[in-house]
């Protein structure tokens, strides 16, 4: 049996989803044979998912959102790295209920981008989602060696916002090693940088953005795109439209500048955790995340675990703390059948406050089913 759940956001790391579901069968089926293979797929928890696969953490001092210093982690196996942006420039590292939609910047992201080369990576998975920061990547190419100036040859300031005061963009300083590094962008998303169905439009508002401020951002985001395509040429404008150019407030865009390659980030992480293998030794499969619903269907990790599983031709159930999917779609996924908390606990707050136990008590519900 494989246990390969993402996190339950809020409530439990898919380290200790794993842990639980693993004591939950071990209750109903003492001798069970389980392998636990915590999963992500590019948003905040990548790194812990990567270090659980047998990675080694790294912890270097960035820049957060806000330019205060903070320890933030990488993951290094041999000469692959594992960089989560959220770790350096995520929501999290916010401060208790603050916003900073215009100013919040990802230098930090950059420099743990720089560590990772410093640490020898030649591949560089760069895992993108849960970020505090709307600025287009630009405080990310800062950091690895761009400049960005007005039009007094100042350098602007952080944030999204301040982009719309870039007059020059020198990409000439930029860490000469990237050119020799594969970098594959990890996202769930494959929104353009703006418009619409852009970064600012559709994400900005869970970072505390106004509408005022999302047509600021929008605004000074494709201001900054005009300016790089004087530097790089039409490329700026394609990257723009690209998918995955809008992800985690466009840090996308500012990774496709770079030469990253996109890729969806439950894919990259299936491959980086070696999940094919521990597939091949399961008989069933058990995935999740803390709600499955709509968005699930569309990259998210237990839709990607539960399509590999399908191909091979594994049995999947999910566990979740909400189930918002009916049994047809869940089927058309690939899961046969999704246990969530609120069957054992109809209390969301408790199944939010005391998820671990209760997460035990479906599990055996999983084990009486398919194991006995």
């Amino acid at each position: 049996m494989l246990i390969a759940a993402d996190k339950f956001k809020g409530s439990l790391t898919a380290v200790q989803v794993a842990e639980r579901v693993m004591a939950g069968l071990r209750r109903v089926v003492p001798g069970v044979e389980v392998e636990a293979l915590p999963v992500a797929d590019g948003g905040d928890g990548t790194v812990d998912a990567a270090v659980a696969a047998g990675f080694e953490r790294r912890e270097v001092r960035v820049a957060g959102p806000l330019g205060d210093e903070l320890t933030a982690a990488f993951a290094l196996r041999g000469d692959t790295a594992v960089v989560e942006m959220a770790e350096a420039s995520g929501l999290q590292r916010l401060p208790a209920g603050v916003f900073a939609p215009l100013t919040s910047s990802t230098y930090g992201s950059g420099e743990l981008l720089r560590a990772a080369l410093d640490a020898g990576a030649r591949t560089i998975v760069f895992g993108v989602g849960g970020s505090a920061t709307t600025d287009g990547g630009a405080g990310m190419l800062s950091a690895l060696g761009a400049r960005f100036v007005d039009a007094e040859g100042e350098p602007v300031a952080p944030g999204g916002a301040a982009l719309s005061d870039v007059a020059t963009a020198d990409l000439s300083g930029l860490d000469p090693r990237l050119s020799s590094v594969d970098f594959v962008l990890a996202s769930d998303v494959d929104n353009p940088l703006t418009g619409p169905k852009g970064a600012p439009a559709v994400y900005g508002p869970q970072k505390g953005a106004s509408p005022d401020d999302v047509e600021i951002l929008d605004a000074a985001l494709g201001h900054f795109a005009a300016v790089l395509e004087k530097s790089i040429g039409s490329r700026a404008a394609e990257y723009a439209a690209a998918p995955g150019a809008g992800a985690a407030g466009g840090i996308g865009y500012g990774a496709l500048v770079l030469g990253a390659r996109f890729r969806p980030g439950i894919e990259v992480m299936l491959d980086v955790l070696g999940f094919a293998p521990a597939l091949e030794r399961a008989t069933l499969v058990i995935t999740g995340e803390g709600s499955l619903d709509e968005q699930t269907l569309h990259g998210k990790a237990p839709a990607g675990v539960a399509a590999a599983a399908r191909a091979a031709g594994k049995e999947v159930v999910a566990v979740c703390g909400r189930l918002a999917l009916r049994p047809e779609a869940l089927g058309r996924a690939g899961i046969r059948r999704a246990y969530p908390l609120t069957e054992v606990e109809p209390d969301i707050a408790r199944c939010i406050s005391d998820a671990g136990p209760i997460l035990e008590t479906v599990a055996q519900h999983i084990a009486r089913d398919f194991l006995t």
